[in-house]
C-alpha cells in the first residue's frame, strides 16, 4: 500500500469516520470532509447492532460479522459508549429467526412467559448496543489521535475535491447524488430520548415493512426509543405527534417509560438503496472514487466491515 496516496473521505456520519479511522490506522493520510461531523443521521441512531432489511445478504454478513468483532473489543472501554446488552425481539405472529441469527451464540427462542400480552414468538439474544453521541465522539478523537484533518464543507460535487488522489464517498444520502445514483432515497427515521426509569435490557418489535416501529434502548441514564420509518421522506424536523405515539407503543411494553422526563428529540433520514454499494469507480484520469454507502438503517452494523473493505480496495489499488 502506497502510504502516499491522499484521500479523501466524503460524509462526517458513522461510515465516514469509521472509514477514515480504518484508512489512518493502515497508515494512509486522510482528510474528512463534511458540513457536520459528526452527521445528524448517525446521531440519530438507536443504536442495535443487527443487519436488517439490507442486501446482498452474502457481503452483509461478511460486514456484519467484522463490525460485530469490533463492537465487542470497544465494549470492554467505557468511554467508547458502546455495551454488549441482552434483551428481546419480538412479534405479534409466529416470526422465524433471521439470517444473522446464526451469528450470535446465546441467540435463543423466548418461553412464552417472557413475551409481553399479545406477542406470539420471540427471541432472547444479546448484541452490542450504541451511544450514538458518545460513540461518534469517540471515532472523532481517535480519527485526530491518528493524524486524520477534518475540513468543514459542503461538498456539492466530486468535481470540488482538490488534492487528493483517492476519494471515499461515504456521504450518506447525498452519496447517491455525489454519484449520480438514483436508486438512494430517504427513510425518515425519528427516536425520542428519555430519562431511564430503570431498565437494563433491550425490547424490540418485529414490525416488518411498517412505518411505525418499536424499540427500547436503553443506555445507562438515558432510553432511546423508536421510532419511525417513513419511506420517501428527508425532513430532519421532529415530529411532536409522532414523538408522542413512539412513547406510547414503548410505554405499551413497559409502563414507567410513560412518565419518563423527555430529555431529547433525534430525526434522521436513512440513507436507503436496494444494495449497499461498495465499490470502485474511475474518476477523471487520475482519481479514483470508492464507494461507500446505501446502508439504510444498517449504517452501524456494516461500519467497520465496509470499512476495512474500502482499506483493501486500497491496498489493491497500490499494490506493485
Amino acid at each position: 500500500m502506497s502510504v502516499g496516496a491522499r484521500i479523501a473521505v466524503v460524509g462526517g456520519g458513522v461510515s465516514g469516520l469509521t472509514t477514515g479511522v480504518a484508512l489512518l490506522e493502515a497508515g494512509l493520510s486522510v482528510r474528512l470532509m463534511a458540513a457536520e461531523v459528526p452527521g445528524p443521521t448517525s446521531l440519530a441512531a438507536g443504536a442495535m447492532w443487527g443487519p436488517y432489511l439490507v442486501e446482498p445478504w452474502a457481503r452483509v454478513r461478511e460486514w456484519s460479522l467484522t463490525s460485530l468483532s469490533e463492537f465487542r473489543s470497544l465494549a470492554g472501554d467505557p468511554t467508547t459508549g458502546v455495551r454488549m446488552v441482552s434483551g428481546i425481539e419480538a412479534a405479534r405472529d409466529s416470526t422465524p429467526a433471521p439470517e444473522w441469527s446464526t451469528m450470535l451464540p446465546d441467540f435463543r427462542m423466548c418461553e412464552p412467559d417472557e413475551l409481553p400480552t399479545g406477542f406470539a414468538s420471540g427471541y432472547r439474544f444479546t448484541v452490542p448496543l450504541i451511544d450514538m453521541p458518545v460513540y461518534l465522539e469517540y471515532l472523532l478523537r481517535r480519527f485526530r489521535k491518528a493524524g486524520g484533518t477534518v475540513q468543514h464543507a459542503t461538498v456539492c460535487s466530486l468535481d470540488e475535491v482538490e488534492d487528493a488522489s483517492v476519494i471515499v464517498n461515504c456521504a450518506g444520502l447525498r452519496g447517491g447524488d455525489l454519484a449520480g445514483d438514483l436508486d438512494v432515497r430517504p427513510i425518515r427515521g425519528q427516536h425520542v430520548v428519555v430519562e431511564n426509569p430503570g431498565i437494563t435490557e433491550f425490547f424490540s418489535e418485529d414490525t416488518g415493512l411498517s412505518s411505525d416501529l418499536l424499540c427500547i434502548y436503553p443506555h445507562g441514564d438515558t432510553v432511546v426509543l423508536g421510532g419511525t420509518a417513513l419511506d420517501g421522506e428527508a425532513g430532519l424536523q421532529d415530529d411532536p405527534e409522532a414523538a408522542r405515539a413512539i412513547v406510547d407503543r414503548c410505554a405499551s411494553i413497559r409502563p414507567e417509560l410513560a412518565k419518563a422526563p423527555v430529555i431529547a428529540h433525534r430525526v434522521g433520514a436513512r440513507p436507503t438503496r436496494p444494495e449497499v454499494r461498495v465499490e470502485a469507480e474511475n474518476h477523471g484520469t487520475r482519481i479514483t472514487v470508492l464507494h461507500n454507502y446505501g446502508h439504510g438503517g444498517s449504517g452501524v452494523t456494516l461500519s467497520w466491515g465496509c470499512a476495512r473493505e474500502i482499506v483493501g480496495m486500497v491496498a489493491t489499488m497500490n499494490a506493485p
